[in-house]
């Protein structure tokens, strides 16, 4: 009785030293015959973590086959059915451990027409293993392994040179691939990449070193993989917390459960709700141990809130004072999986980060990239199978992301096919859009408590099919009396005469009932247009070319109503009249109020205006005739 149990209490100890060990996450890469299979089996020898069944399977192999030596790769060829059925595992993962760390290795077919299955395969590997034949030297392979680890934001790469032996062991040969394969490197993201001369076969420097390559001084390949730090290249700042779940097994609790994907969080601390913008306090973290004081990326807890908040599957969990961008649009690099369609503009997707689900579409395609040159090819209409570009992403809810390089976890997304369901891309998150798109200003980022935005069946590119017409919003700003109501009335009436859909939003207009409590203090000029660009963004929404015309004199303010719509979508139009001349005109009487100071902070006398630096169009109004500024724009349509 006693021995039963100091066993089951040694098991238990065994238990949390193994779950103690630090996991490393280990991917593949390599071409045909590279020896990628016989090194994992070799490693998993050499390490002790073959049974006596499966080396027993491998004698008896090797005996029917006439092999002298024994067939390390027979370790990664999986069950002998498969092998005797000749059944290919796309990706296959391998489990082992030392001393210090706990190993998953990502197997994954090295050959071109799989770049799908590395991307999804590697995408949460904190190593690359990228295998190189000797003989062979660098290929095109290789430098597609290495770009594709670079774009997936792998933090560390180990070049192993295999088949050492089958160039008597030289030093030189070794030292060119190295010298090339850094030459390569330099194009690519990666800040960690280390090489080792390796026969796998015969185990030299795969977990001991070879004599017969004295003249290298370096660690083997798993002294390599023990000695990297990993622990660095986790997000411990950016607290990130996806809600799988609502726990509600009685009345009185309410619980949120999920897995930390960066940063850590402890009781007390203030939490916003993203994207309702709901702010609460964290209560109490709960985990299978009971409660915790403080929880920790990777961890998988229970959190109970101070307040009684609406919170449900698919929302993101922050601190206030650190959130994630919540936007309808960003840039992405996209691999595109499926071999049945192609991804052209417009097309309509499901698109799932974590637990988020939204509606997608790919509004612009920028470029796909050659993965051998690494030139980007621009004038591309659509993505076939194993393609990877650059595209901008439009969605019909806002979603809650970080940029791929800041946080792989709220970074990574794929894109799902509505009819058949099945995943058809893999996409990465490039920050919302900086080379096309603009960031949004805090001035918008306001979100009302316990609303949900509503999601429509029928969006913007539905109506200009039916308008016949693209939906624009065209910003017209400049001083006052400079004549950009003048010019905006009479481009309404002649769009409008055209068939268009059409309307014109007027500063004087907005002010007798949207913005009729506010007053003209900067504050208020600022929640003015703030008012504005939403509304005008309701009319875009709705397929119309709208018209506003506000003076708007803040380039941020201005930026920030940009923001709003997608690329290519808003044109800001400087309506340019010199101070003197809009003195002169002065068709309301307000210059001379505000030269008499009866009108305080008044643009262009006592409030500064600040000019576009870099307008879709300026029209001098002192020299250009209405008639001819509406055909400006409308070649700019």
């Amino acid at each position: 009785m006693n021995s039963s149990k100091e066993s089951h209490s040694n098991t238990q100890v065994t238990g949390k030293k193994i779950a103690s060990k630090e996991l490393l996450r280990l991917t593949t890469a390599g071409s045909v015959d590279d020896g990628k299979s016989t090194l994992i089996g070799r490693l998993l020898y050499d390490c002790g973590q073959v049974s006596d069944d499966q080396l027993e399977e491998m004698r008896r192999v090797s005996e029917i086959r006439n092999d002298k030596k024994l067939d390390f790769s027979l370790l990664t060829d999986g069950l002998r059915a498969e092998r005797e059925q000749g059944i290919t595992i796309d990706v296959a993962h391998r489990y082992f451990s030392t001393s210090s760390r706990q190993y998953i290795i990502t197997d994954v077919p090295g050959h071109e027409q799989y770049t799908r299955n590395m991307v999804t395969g590697a995408s949460t590997a904190d190593v690359a293993l990228i295998l190189v034949d000797a003989r062979k030297g660098i290929l095109d392979q290789s430098r597609r392994h290495g770009f594709i680890a670079s774009l997936l934001g792998i933090p560390h790469l180990l070049v192993a040179v295999n088949k050492m032996d089958l160039v008597d062991w030289s030093e030189e040969c070794f030292h060119q691939i190295v010298q090339e394969y850094t030459e390569f490197s330099r194009k690519l993201r990666i800040t960690d990449i280390r090489f080792v001369p390796i026969c796998a076969c015969q185990g030299d420097n795969v977990v001991s070193s070879s004599p017969s390559m004295s003249w290298y001084s370096g660690p083997s390949l798993l002294e390599q993989l023990e000695t990297i730090t990993i622990a660095a290249d986790q997000n411990l700042v950016d607290f990130r917390f996806s809600v799988q779940c609502v726990l509600r097994p009685h009345q009185d609790f309410r619980g949120y459960a999920g897995r930390i994907a960066s940063g850590n969080v402890s009781p007390g601390d203030s939490i916003v709700v993203l994207p309702s913008g709901i702010e609460t306090t964290i209560e109490n973290i709960l985990t299978a141990d009971g409660e915790k004081k403080e929880a920790k990326v990777n961890d998988s807890i229970v959190m109970t809130f101070a307040d009684d908040v609406d919170v449900g599957r698919g929302d993101v969990i922050a601190r206030v004072g650190n959130q994630p961008e919540v936007k309808r649009h960003f840039d992405a690099i996209l691999c595109w999986m499926n071999d049945q369609k192609v991804l052209q503009n417009k097309n309509r997707y499901i698109l799932q980060l974590g637990t988020q689900r939204v509606q997608a579409f790919v509004d612009k395609i920028h470029y796909r990239i050659n993965v051998h040159t690494l030139h980007r090819e621009k004038k591309i209409s659509q993505f076939e199978l194993n393609d990877i570009g650059r595209v901008s992403m439009e969605l019909i809810s806002p979603l809650v992301f970080d940029d791929y390089v800041k946080n792989r976890a709220l970074g990574g997304f794929v894109l799902i096919d509505p009819q058949t369901h099945q995943t058809v891309a893999a996409g990465m998150i490039q920050g919302s859009g900086s080379e096309h798109l603009y960031e949004t200003s805090s001035l918008h980022k306001q979100i009302s408590s316990n609303v949900t935005w509503l999601e429509r069946g029928i969006d913007v590119h539905m109506r200009e099919n039916r308008n016949a017409h693209q939906a624009q919003c065209l910003w017209l700003t400049g001083l006052s009396a400079s004549g950009k109501s003048t010019i905006a009335k009479a481009l309404e009436e002649i769009l409008f005469a055209e068939g268009k859909q059409v309307y014109l939003l007027d500063g004087d207009n907005v002010r007798h009932g949207l913005c009729g409590d506010l007053g003209f203090s900067q504050k208020e000029r600022q929640e003015n247009i703030r008012r504005v660009g939403h509304v005008a963004r309701l009319f875009y929404d709705a397929g119309f070319v709208v018209i506003c015309s506000f003076i708007s004199p803040k380039r941020d303010v201005r930026d920030s109503v940009k923001s709003l719509f997608p690329l290519g979508a808003f044109h800001e139009i400087f309506i340019d009249c010199p101070l003197e001349e809009c003195i002169k005109r002065d068709p309301k009487g307000l210059y001379k109020k505000a030269l008499t100071g009866e009108i305080p902070e008044f643009t262009g006398v006592s409030a500064p205006y600040e000019e576009p630096l870099n307008p879709s169009l300026t029209i001098q109004t002192n020299r250009t005739k209405p008639l001819d500024a509406i055909a400006q724009i409308k070649d700019l349509l």
